[in-house]
């Protein structure tokens, strides 16, 4: 990995059960630095006609996986610094971000819609296990009864099943497990620091049978690297309990067309001319397109038919059904200590 510069221009590590074992080839260690950040504001808002929220909440700045591919690694130069190994490795969190939300939600004439955690990077990185600032933001958020989802490729989610399956049976949540490849070591290269694919089956079962509706992305969706995947990663989610799943394409915006194409010459120089061929292909000749209906799934002969291959995958694994919307009428703002009764409530 390259710690590229970014167009602009204390030390913590924790041990964690993450799937894999000491036979496999272990990726480069970082010496990562977790730096709080002041957050004026938690719940962000997107206008964006391609994702399926407006709000969002991030509890941490870049993301210690280190997926390759991931799209918000640019967004580390907008602070001098590399979305290279320093996305990877020189981290920001959010601790007021609870009080922050419960502030927000408070407000007179605050009107709920959904809010997505974990839009930008990873909300259950191996930080979290230490730093906890995701688990406190479902805790403001199960008092107030606000519905949220949740996208992680991490099985640290099962840690807060206390909190998430209570909240299922209110229907106030969905979880969506993202799971790109089943082949350990193509996982390895890719996402050098999160969960093993089974780890991340295994998160969807948990997830199901405690009651938590649970979608798989299959996401991104590489032409000529983990594409062919596409069923088997259907097929293992939806026999685990997945009851819905996504894919996105591969989006290569910014400084990652480079960190990715210098990544496949490196780890798969086999793969990498027709790889990008593809992707070129699917982008109108370029490696990005960034215009909205076309940044999420591209265009072209190859995307008409990785997204028919979807459907038809969709169907067959009987992940098609379309989910009930979340509850918006439970939110209540909680009494807090010190409140007058309501004497007429």
């Amino acid at each position: 990995m390259t710690n590229i510069a970014g167009r602009y221009e204390t030390d913590t590590r924790e041990a964690f059960d993450d799937g894999w074992t000491s036979q496999d080839v272990e990726p480069t260690q970082l010496a990562t630095t977790v730096t709080a950040e002041n957050a004026k504001v938690i719940i962000t808002r997107n206008d964006s006609p391609d994702v399926g929220f407006s709000a969002s909440i991030n509890p941490y700045r870049g993301c210690e996986h280190g997926c390759i591919y991931c799209y918000a690694r640019p967004a580390h130069a907008y602070m001098g610094l590399s979305p290279g190994l320093d996305f990877e490795s020189k981290l920001f969190f959010k601790p007021q971000a609870a009080h922050l939300l419960e502030r927000e939600l408070s407000r007179p004439g605050y009107v709920p819609e959904v809010i997505h955690i974990g839009g930008n990077t990873d909300p259950y990185q191996p930080q979290e296990r230490r730093l906890q600032i995701t688990r406190q933001v479902i805790e403001v958020l199960s008092r107030f009864n606000h519905p949220f989802s949740v996208i992680s490729k991490s099985g640290l989610i099962l840690r807060d099943l206390d909190l998430i399956a209570p909240m299922a049976q209110r229907n106030l949540v969905r979880v969506a497990i993202s799971i790109t490849t089943l082949d350990r070591k193509l996982a390895r290269s890719m996402e050098p620091r999160a969960a093993t694919p089974e780890k991340r089956i295994e998160a969807v079962k948990r997830l199901n049978e405690a009651g938590v509706p649970t979608v798989v992305m299959f996401a991104p969706c590489i032409p000529g690297l983990n594409d062919h995947e596409m069923e088997a990663v259907l097929e293992r989610a939806a026999a685990a309990g997945a009851r819905g799943a996504g894919y996105v394409s591969l989006r290569l915006p910014m400084e990652i067309a480079d960190i990715f194409q210098a990544w496949l010459a490196s780890d798969h120089p086999d793969r990498a001319s027709r790889v990008m061929s593809l992707v070129r292909q699917m982008r109108g000749g370029k490696t990005y397109d960034s215009q909205w209906g076309k940044r999420m799934k591209g265009e072209g002969p190859i995307a008409a038919i990785t997204s028919r291959r979807f459907s038809v995958a969709k169907s067959r694994y009987g992940l098609s059904a379309k989910l009930p919307p979340l509850d918006l009428t439970l939110f209540k703002v909680p009494a807090k200590a010190g409140d007058q009764i309501d004497l007429f409530g």
